[in-house]
């Protein structure tokens, strides 16, 4: 059965959220299809902080600012630099006055499901194939076989966009870092000495090209990355089926790193994730394709260590959503604008994640930390 839409997103994450709903702010309906059965299918990770020069100006554009002041962890901006010893090198305690406040992802998440109609995403929805008709109108195939027909397609669907070969044939490629990811349960009962390392915000515990990356979040609990240079295949060398296996062949990674970080892994409650991380080229951009577009990271993806991605996808969306509403009637105009800026921010900051995993993953990272740590909003202006 072929169904038709005006205007057609697909993925449900943060960006193809926010254009939902600033577009339904300017009554204009949009509709959204998500491979996942429902919104609660998959748990949608850690702690996410929201900068004031993008991710708040899209929740602002979209009328949720105060809805997302309401989510802000309380104490979230804490953080703390250690070494391999658990030698601490910098603290610093949230006071309350920090323009990256922490929040947590699927609650974020749900908020923006919340303000559109629930006949907004149409769930179970994998799309398997995209393909260009006349006049800028777009076909997309699902993996039922059904069939759906837009006058624009927005692929929001992430790092492996079904979308993204439409307008470009770039794809990402392993950055040489590789995360596992784990999670530590009601913490204060169960890990207390795995929360005193970490803390109540953000800790950063990095050296010989690896380390972990952890946050408290809201739940009580702790969210582990654990992270290492390593070659493209090395993940594929260890049985993730196995937990306790797979744990001990990460921890060998980590000889000579005190007890208290490798505990962050060692005693997870939950399967580890593996992640390799990937990229798209830094200043990747497309000639303008009528009736298609991308957002987040199906147009960007770029590594975490600038903390940007969510960021820039809320605000892709936002600016997206902006651009259709002033525009409309005008489609490739409206396109024309809202890439013009897109490419411009994204290559920006794609440069930043990228400098940044460098800074990160090098054999003794903590001086150039603590000089990012330490410097003033004049110093990084």
């Amino acid at each position: 059965m072929n169904t038709h839409h005006p205007i057609t997103i697909v993925g449900a994450g943060l960006g193809g959220l926010t254009l939902a709903r600033v577009l339904q702010t300017h009554g204009i309906e949009a509709a959204v299809f998500d491979l996942e059965a429902d919104r609660r299918a998959r748990t949608q990770g850690g702690m996410l902080d929201i900068h004031t020069y993008n991710g708040q100006i899209a929740l602002r554009t979209a009328g949720l600012y105060d809805g997302f002041r309401a989510l802000v962890h309380s104490g979230g901006e804490a953080t703390r630099v250690l070494d391999k010893h658990a030698t601490s090198h910098w603290e610093e305690p949230d006071d309350g006055t920090g323009d990256r406040p922490e929040v947590d992802r699927g609650q974020l998440r749900d908020l923006l499901l919340d303000s559109i109609p629930a006949s907004t995403v149409r769930w179970g929805h994998k799309v398997t194939a995209a393909r260009p008709l006349a006049d800028g109108r777009h076909e997309i195939t699902f993996a039922d076989g059904a069939t759906h027909t837009t006058d624009l397609l927005i692929g929001a669907d992430g790092a492996w966009s079904r979308v993204r070969p439409l307008v470009s044939d770039a794809r990402p490629t392993y950055t040489g870092i590789s995360f596992i990811e784990t999670n530590l349960l009601d913490a204060a009962v169960r890990h207390p000495e795995s929360l005193a390392v970490v803390g109540g915000g953000a800790l950063f515990a990095l050296q010989e090209n690896k380390g972990f990356f952890a946050h408290h979040q809201t739940d009580g609990s702790l969210h582990i990355y654990t992270a290492l240079r390593i070659a493209e295949d090395w993940l594929d060398t260890i049985d993730f089926t196995d937990t306790e296996a797979a744990k001990a062949a990460v921890v060998a990674q980590f000889a000579g790193w005190d007890d208290s970080l490798t505990s962050l892994l060692a005693t997870s409650d939950t399967a580890l994730v593996p992640r390799k991380i990937n990229a798209l080229p830094i200043g990747h951009r497309w000639n303008r394709v009528p009736g298609v577009t991308l957002l987040g990271d199906a147009a960007h993806v770029m590594s975490p260590f600038a903390g940007e991605g969510a960021n820039l996808a809320m605000l892709d969306g936002a600016e997206l959503g902006a651009a259709l509403a002033e525009h409309e009637g005008d489609i490739e105009k409206a396109l024309a604008v809202y890439e013009d800026a897109l490419f411009r921010r994204s290559e920006e900051k794609a440069q930043e994640s990228a400098e940044g995993l460098e800074l990160c993953f090098s054999e003794n990272p903590i001086d150039e930390l603590l000089s990012i740590f330490t410097a003033s909003p004049a110093d990084s202006a």
